[in-house]
């Protein structure tokens, strides 16, 4: 597996976790199974042999060459073989900037972005990235050059970019002090959430702990769930309840799963751009 980031433009980067291509080589007809972590709405591109991707509680997509997912709080099965990617990273404000809908009706999905009206305009892509007959640097320009003129900045950016930095914050507990440090009341707080980030605000911070927890337990493969395990929660029972609130499995029958494509694929990520997943990156 080989991949390769590219740090969004500057006057970009405020809307996009990251761009990346993916390779994946495997001999025809040979496939890696894995599950997606919660993380922020994705589109993926892929030029040949797409895989088979579905959320626990959804339809499966497969031979689709532009997958599109909305923001997740669970895990999603995937199926993929020899393939190239490009994968796009959408934070909260590149949702509220180039999507604009209300983000809480898209969560946990998987589709056709070129069926989905949710994600049409980001189709002609297609033409540009479903393919292996072009440089990555000239695919990298195309799409800088496509989602500058997509669409403005939202009115309300800097109101989720002020959330989105004290969402992140590892010490952040409470969704009263969230909104306290957000200048806002609860009820102002959870509408934004549910509109930009998919997710009211206790989901949010509870989404947050335990990425934090899993990120950590990914990339150390020695490690033991207590060894990892935010300090947040109140005990190991509490954990693990929390763990199959969102993985829809133990943590142990999770360790168990074999995680050809996230492991190597975290610990890369991790080593050139500084954080593992989407969910703990910080606003740019």
């Amino acid at each position: 597996m080989n991949v390769r980031f590219f740090a969004p433009p500057a006057d970009l980067a405020a809307c996009f976790t990251s761009f990346y291509r993916l390779e994946v080589d495997l001999p025809e007809g040979e496939v890696l199974e894995d599950w997606l972590q919660p993380e922020w709405a994705n589109l993926r591109f892929f030029a040949g042999n797409p895989p088979m991707a579905d959320f626990t509680d959804g339809r499966p997509s497969s031979e689709v060459r532009f997958q599109a997912t909305g923001p997740s709080s669970g895990p999603a099965h995937f199926r993929i073989g020899r393939t190239r990617m490009w994968g796009i990273g959408l934070f909260p404000l590149g949702w509220a900037r180039y999507v604009g809908l209300n983000a809480s009706e898209h969560v946990n999905i998987v589709v056709d972005g070129e069926r989905s009206p949710v994600f049409a305009q980001f189709a002609p892509l297609c033409g540009k990235l479903c393919t292996r007959e072009h440089s990555d640097k000239r695919q990298f320009a195309w799409l800088a050059e496509f989602f500058r003129a997509l669409a403005p900045p939202p009115r309300d950016g800097a109101r989720i970019q002020k959330i989105h930095e004290i969402m992140v914050d590892p010490h952040l507990m409470l969704v009263g002090e969230f909104a306290y440090r957000c200048g806002l009341s609860k009820r102002t707080l959870e509408r934004v959430c549910l509109r930009h980030f998919g997710f009211p605000p206790r989901l949010l911070l509870r989404r947050q702990r335990l990425m934090r927890s899993l990120a950590a337990f990914m990339l150390e493969p020695r490690a033991n769930w207590s060894e990892v395990i935010d300090r947040h929660y109140h005990d190991q029972s509490h954990f693990v309840h929390e763990f199959h609130a969102f993985m829809r499995c133990s943590p142990s029958e999770y360790a168990a799963k074999p995680h050809p494509v996230l492991s190597a694929f975290m610990a890369e990520r991790k080593r050139v751009w500084g954080s593992p997943v989407q969910a703990l990156d910080k606003p740019k």
